[in-house]
C-alpha cells in the first residue's frame, strides 16, 4: 500500500480547542448539570460500555428494530470495548473504499457515538430515522475525517450522546484536556502510544462481501478478508482473540458487545399471524360443528375457561393492534389443514396454536421487561447525584470519618501495588 504520513492519535487528545469550557461553570461544581449546561459544553463525555444506555442512545436516534447486548460467544455485529494499541497503518485501505460509511474519531471521547455509526450506517435496509438518514445521505461524499468534524458538529447526536453526561464529567473532562495541553508544553519527548493509550470503542462489521474493521483511530477501514461462510464471526474471532491475549492474567480490560437485530417487532408479527390463525380456525370448527366448545372438553379434555385465556384480537399489553392482525399472512400448512371437515384434526390444530401463543407471550413480555430496564438503568446514570455525594462527605467528615477512610484506601492501594509489582 501507498505510504502515509503518521496519523494524529485521538484518544486523550484532540477535540474542541481550549478556549471552549475553563470556568464553564463558575456555580458550585457539585451542583446537577442542567440541560443548559449540557448544551453549552461543547465537548463529548465518556459513556460506560453497558448495553442499556447504547439501546436509549439507538431509540433517541431514532434508529429501529435494532438492540446491543453482551456478547458471550462472539457472534453479530460487534462492538468491541478494548484498550486501544497502535496498529500498523499498512493493514489499513489506502482510502475508504466506495459504499463504507466510516468515520473518523476527531473529537476526544466521542467513540461511543462513532463506533455506533460506524455499524448502523453500513447495516443494509436499516431505518435509521429521519435524522440519521439525512446525516448519512449529507456526509456520503465526505473522507472519514469530515466524516467525524461531522459527528462532532452535529448536535443532535451530540445531546443525545452527552444525556448521559453529569456536572463531574464534563469537570473531569476539561481538566484531562488541560492536563494534556499543559504536559505537553512541558514535555520535550513525546509518550509513547502505549503508555498513555486509553479504552476505546472499535466496530467489526460485515458489509459488501467483506468483513471489516472500522476503528474511528485509525485514518482508514480495515478488511479481514471475504466473507466465506454465514459465519462470519469465525474471521473476526482471531482479531479479538489476539488484542484479549495481550492483557496480562487477571485484567479483564475489554468487553464486547453485538449489535443485533431487535426480536420484539418479530415476536409482535408472529403473534399476530398465531392470533389470525385461531380465529380462522374458530370459523371453520362453527362451520364443521356449530357446538365446537362444548365438544372441546369432552375431546381434549380442556376446559372452556383455559380456551378463554387465549388471545383473539387486539391486546396492547403485548402491542397487538387490528391492523397488525389483518395484514398478518396464513401459513401454507394451515391453509391445507382448513381444508378438513374432521373435528378433532381442527381442535388440534387450534390446541397447538394456543400453547404456541404461551411461549410468544412470555418472549414479548420478557423482551418489554428489557426495555424497561434499559430505560431505568440510562435514567439512573442520567441522574447527577453530585450534591449527594457533596452531602454524605460532609457528613464523614463531621463524623471525623473522612480522614481514617481516605487513609485506609490509600494504605490498600499501596499494598495492591506491591502485589502487583511482584515485590
Amino acid at each position: 500500500m501507498a505510504e502515509r504520513p503518521k496519523r494524529r492519535r485521538v484518544v486523550k487528545s484532540g477535540g474542541p480547542s481550549k478556549k471552549h469550557r475553563f470556568n464553564a461553570f463558575p456555580e458550585d461544581p457539585s451542583a446537577p448539570a442542567t440541560a443548559e449546561d449540557r448544551i453549552r459544553w461543547k465537548g463529548f463525555c465518556e459513556i460506560e460500555s453497558d448495553p442499556a444506555f447504547f439501546n436509549v442512545m439507538l431509540r433517541d436516534f431514532g434508529v429501529k428494530n435494532v438492540r446491543v447486548q453482551e456478547v458471550v460467544s462472539l457472534d453479530p455485529e460487534m462492538l468491541g470495548f478494548l484498550q486501544w494499541r497502535d496498529e500498523d497503518a499498512d493493514k489499513q485501505e489506502a482510502s475508504c473504499p466506495e459504499g463504507i460509511w466510516f468515520a473518523n474519531q476527531t473529537v476526544n471521547n466521542a467513540c461511543a457515538s462513532v463506533a455506533l455509526l460506524n455499524i448502523i450506517n453500513n447495516v443494509p435496509e436499516l431505518d435509521l430515522g429521519d435524522h440519521l438518514e439525512q446525516f448519512k445521505n449529507f456526509t456520503a461524499d465526505f473522507t472519514p475525517a469530515l466524516r467525524g468534524d461531522a459527528i462532532g458538529n452535529y448536535e443532535f447526536v451530540k445531546t443525545i450522546h452527552n444525556s448521559f453526561a453529569r456536572k463531574m464529567d464534563m469537570l473531569n473532562a476539561d481538566l484531562q484536556l488541560k492536563n494534556d495541553a499543559c504536559s505537553r508544553k512541558k514535555s520535550k519527548t513525546k509518550s509513547s502510544d502505549e503508555d498513555d493509550a486509553g479504552f476505546h470503542f472499535i466496530a467489526f462489521v460485515p458489509t459488501r462481501g467483506r468483513v471489516w474493521k472500522l476503528d474511528g483511530l485509525e485514518r482508514q477501514p480495515q478488511s479481514l478478508g471475504s466473507i466465506e461462510c454465514d459465519d462470519w464471526v469465525r474471521q473476526v474471532a482471531p482479531e479479538i482473540e489476539s488484542r484479549m491475549a495481550q492483557y496480562e492474567e487477571g485484567q479483564i480490560e475489554f468487553a464486547i458487545m453485538g449489535v443485533v437485530r431487535e426480536p420484539l417487532a418479530a415476536l409482535v408479527a408472529a403473534l399476530a399471524e398465531n392470533v389470525k390463525s385461531i380465529n380462522v380456525l374458530v370459523q371453520r370448527l362453527g362451520q364443521v360443528k356449530p357446538d365446537w366448545e362444548d365438544f372441546l372438553s369432552e375431546s381434549t379434555g380442556n376446559s372452556k375457561a383455559a380456551s378463554h385465556e387465549t388471545i383473539v384480537g387486539p391486546c396492547e399489553q403485548y402491542q397487538l393492534y387490528a391492523d397488525t392482525i389483518d395484514r398478518a399472512e396464513l401459513s401454507p400448512e394451515l391453509q391445507r389443514r382448513l381444508e378438513s371437515d374432521g373435528v378433532i384434526e381442527l381442535l388440534t390444530a387450534r390446541e397447538e396454536f394456543a400453547a404456541a401463543q404461551v411461549g410468544l407471550r412470555a418472549s414479548i413480555r420478557d423482551e418489554t421487561k428489557a426495555f424497561r430496564t434499559d430505560n431505568e438503568r440510562a435514567a439512573s446514570r442520567r441522574n447527577d447525584k453530585g450534591l449527594l455525594a457533596k452531602g454524605l462527605l460532609q457528613v464523614l467528615d463531621r463524623m471525623d470519618k473522612l480522614k481514617s477512610i481516605m487513609e485506609c484506601e490509600v494504605e490498600i492501594t499501596s499494598k495492591a501495588s506491591v502485589v502487583e509489582d511482584g515485590i
